[in-house]
Parts: structure tokens; sequence; C-alpha cells
């Protein structure tokens, strides 16, 4: 039996990925990450880490620090957005720890991938590597990069994101779909808040009929509020990853809202515009030496705000299978990682989608409450007669 670890390759230094490279590290696997960005930058957005996440970042080594950079909201609110009646009061806090296992957190996005990033072999990492073409050889996986070079491993990760390259070479070249959603984000000083007599709660997502803002601190010290938007936008014609929005176009899509939203819009500085995308389901997440995670297997809408959380909780169940199987037997992991993420990957696909989540009062345990490391595993060949009965 073989005992030397394979080296592997993760393309993509996203969340998922720098969560897959920091597992792999830790666990003794010899793991180069390879990074198309020339660089990272605190990108100005918000990231919700529930008790499912902050159970891998204790396993990275990150839980304490995180919990000392990031606002503990004590509910997820949903009110009306014209009213501003309660829809739902979704316990948090205090009661996260005890009932979930974990804190619930809000975060800056470009704080925690900082500080992921910082638990990786820095000799290890490779900014300025956009992958042009990989060719599973067999007995070893080569790759080029835009800028000529090459590098081989045994096995590859693709983590690279809605528009996958490795993705692409397992299935073909397929655009994602536009969900016909935009999604609104601005970073607000919280200091301009200080001049309204108005209660801006730590955790609040106001609904319309077809529309919402969700709104949330990004630090412990509540110095930066955040939200994200989800607004319907028949057509997306920018050929670009995002566009600059405005007030104006922010007041008309939220006319109606009440006067908290309102001040939100009258403070913002820069306001950008995202699509939304999405896939469908993929029949294949891996084949022979390559495998997918997080956005390059299953991108999703953000309005659970689970989908970072879904690529971090993949990057943990496919090392805890590559961990479970054995060295020789990557092809037996690779199945057992996909048996055991594809429905839950596949569900919160779904009620994202479907943009219901927590709108009204209900029981969020079925993700809180998961830890990958602790979960029974599935067997492949059950979850195989699942999806075909």
């Amino acid at each position: 039996m073989t005992t030397t670890k394979p080296t592997i390759a993760v393309i993509g230094a996203g969340l998922g990925g720098a969560a897959a490279a920091a597992l792999l590290q830790r666990a003794g696997y010899p793991t180069q990450v390879y990074e198309q960005a020339p660089e990272f930058s605190r990108l100005g957005a918000g990231i919700h880490l529930g008790p499912n996440v902050m159970k891998v970042m204790r396993r990275i080594g990150i839980e304490d620090e995180l919990d000392r950079m990031g606002s503990h909201p004590d509910y997820w609110f949903s009110r009306d957005g014209a009213s501003g009646e309660y829809l739902s009061r979704i316990p948090l806090g205090d009661f996260a720890k005890k009932q979930y296992g974990a804190s619930y957190i809000t975060v800056h996005r470009g704080d925690l991938h900082a500080l992921m990033v910082d638990q990786l072999d820095q000799d290890r990492l490779h900014f300025g590597k956009r992958l042009r073409t990989v060719d599973d050889q067999g007995d070893k996986v080569m790759m080029t990069f835009a800028d000529g070079s090459e590098a081989s491993a045994d096995l590859v990760i693709g983590a690279d994101g809605v528009n996958s390259v490795i993705r692409e070479h397992l299935l073909g070249e397929e655009a994602p779909i536009y969900s016909g959603w935009v999604a609104h984000r601005a970073i607000i000083s919280a200091q301009k808040l200080a001049a309204y007599d108005l209660d801006f709660e730590a955790c609040v997502k106001w609904w319309s009929e077809d529309r919402h803002m969700m709104v949330y601190y990004v630090t412990g010290d509540q110095r930066e509020y955040y939200y994200v938007t989800g607004v319907p936008e028949p057509d997306w014609h920018h050929g670009t990853s995002f566009v600059d929005s405005s007030r104006e176009e922010m007041r008309k899509a939220f006319a109606g809202y009440g006067d908290v939203v309102q001040a939100l819009i009258d403070c913002t500085e820069q306001v950008t515009k995202w699509p939304l995308l999405e896939r469908n389901p993929l029949p294949l997440w891996h084949d022979n030496r390559l495998v997918l995670l997080g956005d390059a297997a299953h991108p999703m809408k953000p309005h659970m705000a689970q989908g970072a959380a879904m690529a971090i909780e993949d990057a943990a169940m496919l090392v805890r299978c590559l961990e479970s199987v054995g060295n020789a037997h990557y092809s037996e992991a690779f199945e057992l990682y996909r048996a055991n993420r594809f429905e839950r990957a596949s569900r919160v696909q779904q009620v994202s989608h479907d943009n219901t989540w927590l709108r009204n009062d209900e029981d969020p345990a079925w993700v809180f409450a998961y830890d990958v490391f602790d979960v029974p595993l599935n067997d492949p060949a059950t979850q195989t007669k699942k999806e075909t009965a």
C-alpha cells in the first residue's frame, strides 16, 4: 500500500481553494496553489460565516481570530421593506454557539480571505497564474498557464469559479446561466449613519415581493455596514463581471422602502452591480485525476448567504474523503466526496434560487448544525440509486 501522499494542485485561491489548500497542507499533502489574480486586495464585500463554516475555520486554526474580527448578530431579522414589520426573528448569538456548536458571524470578505491565505505555505502560493490548458495524462496532470509556464501534479482541484477551466475540460464549454437578477453591493461608514435617529440592526434583510436588501456589519467594532441586494433585471449585456451603479439607480430600485433603507442609499458613496449566475446541477464533479469544488461545481445565487460556505464545506469533505480512503485510491475518494456533497449542495442551490431562506420563522438547523467532519458518510452506490430513482 502506498503511503506517499500525492502532489496536489489547487486551481484558484478564493475561499474554497484557500480552505482546500490549508486543510491539505495541514494534513501533509504537498500542495501548490495557482491563482490567476496578480495579487489579493480587500474587495468591498461582506460575508456570513455560519456555525457550519466556523467548524471548518476551527480545523484551519483561525476560528478564535475570526470570532474577534467579526460582528456577532444576536438575530437574523427579516422585515417587510415598506412597513418595517418583522417577518422573522432567527436567534443567533449565544443561541447559535449552544445549539449549533459555533458562532455565527458577519465579516468583511477581504479580511477573511487575507486571514485564510496567511495560513498557506507562501512558497507554494503562485499569483498571476491563469490556467490555459490541463492535460490528464493518466499517471499525472500537466498544466499550462497564460504566462507560458507549466506545472504538473498527481491530482488537480478545480476551485476556479463559475467560469472554471477544469469544468470546461470535463464537460465542455458552456456559459453559466444568467438568473435574471443582479446584486448591488456597497460598504457604508457607520459614522455616517450616526446622523440618523434610526435603528440599524446588526443583521437584517428587507423584503418586498420581487426584491430584497440584506444589511449587516462586517467588523467587530461595527465601523463598516454592508448591503447586498437582489433585484430583477431582465438582461445582462455588459460583458464584465460587474459595473458601477449609483444612488439614483438604488432609489429607483427601492422606491417605497422605508426610512432605514433610504438612509442607507443616501449614505452610499460607491455601489457596484453584479450579475447573479447559476448552473444546473452538474452530472460530473470529477474524472480520473481532476475534481471540482465550490462555484466550479455548483454556482448559486447568494440569497442564503451560503455560497462560499458550500465551497468551504466541499473543501473539508474532499480532504476528509482523501484521508478516509487512502492515497492509492483517489478515484474512490472523489466518488465518496461527490456522494456526500451533491445532495446538500443541490438543496442549497435550490433554496438560494427560490430566495425563501429565513424570510419567515423556520428552523435553520439543517444548515447551521451541520458538521462536515462528523456527519456520517453516505455510500456512493446508495447516493447514485437515489439520484436515478
